[in-house]
């Protein structure tokens, strides 16, 4: 069984990923769960176009990022631990601005 997710870049954030704000993926199950922290590491290896340190320090997503999930801030759901479920859309807005 796979899961069918939205992924959303926004704020600059998808300047990352080729300028493409949002992504409708799916997930295999070869995994045994899907959380934020593998969600990452997925979003890293298959998406991320450039500049890594620009979305992601060591294991999480780097300060400046927002992340909401069904338009929820992910500290209300456990961060890193958040277990994806079918249908998510997990949206990444970056709060850094050059001015």
């Amino acid at each position: 069984m796979s899961l069918n997710i939205t992924l959303a870049f926004g704020g600059g954030a998808e300047l990352l990923f080729g300028n493409v704000k949002e992504n409708k993926v799916t997930l295999e199950k070869a995994v045994e769960q899907w959380t934020i922290k593998t969600l990452l590491v997925w979003i890293k290896d298959n998406l991320l176009q450039h500049s890594p340190e620009m979305f992601i320090r060591g294991d999480t997503i780097r300060p400046g990022i927002m992340v909401l999930v069904n338009d929820c801030d992910w500290e209300l759901l456990d961060k890193n631990d958040y277990v994806i479920e079918d249908g998510d859309i997990v949206t990444f807005i970056s709060t850094l601005h050059g001015g």
